[in-house]
């Protein structure tokens, strides 16, 4: 069910599994060196599963529950919707940023397919969703997709509730300020905001009575996120969210590049301005754009490496860089 706006009946469970942003898909992230993917994705899935239907958790899904707004894997969209369907209670969903191509869901991005095929609950426009009887207290429930405004007022959303949650996918100012972000304010009757969108745990902020909090993704997708720990996260009847291991490997990013001995920084870094970056700057808009994969500029370097007799070092950081390179294109 695509949700614009319409508020759910009272559901009644345990609590409710706090899952931040997936990002399923096909494609491996750069970095990663996993044998198969997205399987490590699945598995976490499957866990919240167990997780959730044990306890009796209704699920929430913080957004970016595809890592591409259109997934093309037939038979990956095939697991996820069984893994999904196998929920107890069916995931009401926020939607991310990856999960549209334009400003708000439409019909050509692969999570209105899934909401309108009732495997999930797709809140597509900011708005009251449900109201959650938690061992004898209602809790009231809002969501905010990206891009979209977050209320700075929710009285009146809910009827007769112990007290109100609002989930967005938004840029917070958690650790400071930075362009864009915005920061944590007082919302008028919301005791709590979880945020999606963030990858990794912040630390909580109170501004009034609202208490913000950022749980963080369950697919490490960089190696800026080698030291996050992959959970899911329980919402108890008091707004107390508390942390739940998920399985996943510690060592999954190929840190080629990442790893220099302080001595050998300069000589690099003068070796990657000669070998690298002055020719991705003058040639990779177009070389990327003709190839899609990178494969023409591959070549050029792997050219002038031979011609140059570069490093294997050298080498490896470029031939990483430019992995990097071709997946931001990718994304763009």
């Amino acid at each position: 069910m695509i949700l614009f706006g319409e508020r759910l009946d009272t559901r009644s469970c345990s609590g409710l599994l706090v899952i931040g942003d997936p990002h399923v898909g096909s494609r491996r992230p750069g970095r990663r060196k996993d044998v198969l993917w997205p399987q490590p994705v699945l598995s976490k899935l499957e866990h919240c599963v167990g997780l959730a239907n044990a306890r009796d958790l209704a699920v929430v899904i913080l957004g970016d529950l595809f890592d591409r707004p259109v997934e093309t894997d037939e038979a990956l969209k095939n697991q996820l919707i069984r893994i999904l369907k196998s929920f107890k209670h069916r995931p009401v969903v926020n939607v991310g940023n990856h999960d549209i191509q334009h400003m708000t869901l439409t019909d050509g991005d692969t999570l209105a397919l899934l909401g309108l095929c009732d495997v999930v609950d797709v809140v597509a426009t900011s708005a009251p969703v449900a109201a959650y009887d938690i061992g004898g207290r209602r809790i009231g429930v809002g969501m905010t997709p990206f891009g979209q405004t977050i209320p700075s007022d929710i009285r009146g959303s809910f009827t007769d509730v112990d007290w109100q949650a609002w989930f967005t996918h938004h840029d917070i100012a958690f650790d400071g300020g930075y362009p864009g972000a915005v920061p944590p304010f007082a919302i008028e009757a919301c005791d709590l905001l979880v945020n999606g969108h963030i990858h990794k745990t912040q630390k909580g902020i109170t501004a009034g009575r609202t208490r913000w909090l950022n749980p963080g993704n369950i697919t490490r997708q960089s190696v800026d996120l080698v030291d996050h720990v992959p959970r899911a996260w329980i919402l108890d009847a008091g707004g107390n969210l508390s942390p739940e291991a998920l399985p996943f490997e510690a060592d999954v990013f190929d840190l080629t590049g990442r790893l220099i001995e302080a001595a050998e920084g300069a000589v690099v870094a003068e070796a990657v301005e000669s070998a690298f970056v002055t020719l991705l700057q003058a040639e990779s808009p177009t070389e990327l754009r003709r190839s899609g994969d990178g494969s023409i500029l591959r070549d050029e370097i792997e050219t002038r490496f031979h011609a140059e007799e570069t490093s294997e070092v050298v080498r490896a950081i470029v031939r990483s860089l430019l992995g990097e390179a071709v997946e931001r294109h990718a994304r763009s």
